[in-house]
């Protein structure tokens, strides 16, 4: 049953993705806010189907933890809901993405249209540089910069490295960083066709000051607030290891 349930959802997910892909090249002459408006109903879409078809929603903790400026995220990556998910809690959103995905079919050139900060991993002098200047156009223009400072998803139960990217942006611009804890690689594997029942929290953090702070104390802060956050949060779904406790993996937080 989980099986066809989430066959199900990945047919309607691809016909939705390719639908609002070349609704976005189609509007590229108009405004701006007209392509962001395809990709939010393709993110709406997205969330809303998981739940239909899969039995999989998600709630928020600590949504009046959002401040009214925009803001950097930063945010836990454990599988792709919580890039649908965000999209729909951040008033209006530049993500921070590795250059590849644009290349992908469809997806990618919807994407594109969005105006992310593209960055090329594999030459990380050259992808700082583009954080910086892309990440302060793009908060000028009103938009809240997301990024997962472990760099890619991690599984459940697991615990990436936290870069200082974003924190290093952040610190730049003066601008507070809202960390967020997320657990949804318990019901959406990382890299997984399976998708279960069950609620997925998205839990926001108060917001992390930054003036008068380095970029190696903020990312501290951040990894502090969502290491400790996930131990309340996480081992409640079906895919979290077995024989495992939540504090064996985030008790200890990194110095």
């Amino acid at each position: 049953m989980v099986w066809l349930r989430s066959s199900l959802y990945m047919t309607g997910w691809a016909l939705n993705t390719v639908l609002c892909a070349i609704g976005c090249m189609l509007a590229l002459p108009l405004p701006y806010k007209v392509r962001y408006g395809v990709i939010s109903y393709w993110c709406w879409f997205a969330v809303k189907w998981l739940e239909l078809t899969c039995g999989l929603r998600g709630r928020v903790i600590g949504r009046e933890n959002l401040p009214r400026e925009a803001a950097v995220v930063m945010s836990k990556h454990q599988s792709a809901f919580e890039t649908m998910f965000l999209q729909r809690l951040v008033p209006l959103t530049a993500w921070v993405v590795k250059r590849e995905l644009l290349w992908i079919p469809f997806f990618g050139w919807g994407l594109w249209s969005l105006r992310p900060i593209a960055i090329d991993r594999a030459n990380s002098g050259v992808a700082s540089r583009q954080l910086i200047e892309q990440g302060t156009q793009r908060l000028k223009d009103g938009a809240w910069i997301v990024i997962f400072p472990e760099g890619s998803r991690i599984a459940a139960g697991k615990r990436g490295r936290y870069k200082q990217g974003g924190a290093r942006l952040a610190c730049a611009l003066g601008a507070p960083v809202v960390p967020v804890a997320v657990n949804s690689g318990e019901f959406w594997p990382r890299n997984s066709f399976l998708k279960y029942p069950g609620e997925t929290t998205v839990s926001i953090g108060p917001p992390i000051p930054t003036v008068g702070k380095s970029a190696d104390q903020v990312r501290r802060e951040v990894e502090s607030w969502i290491e400790t956050e996930m131990v309340r949060i996480s081992g409640v779904g079906p895919c979290w290891p077995a024989n495992k406790q939540p504090q064996d993996v985030h008790g200890t937080i990194a110095a």
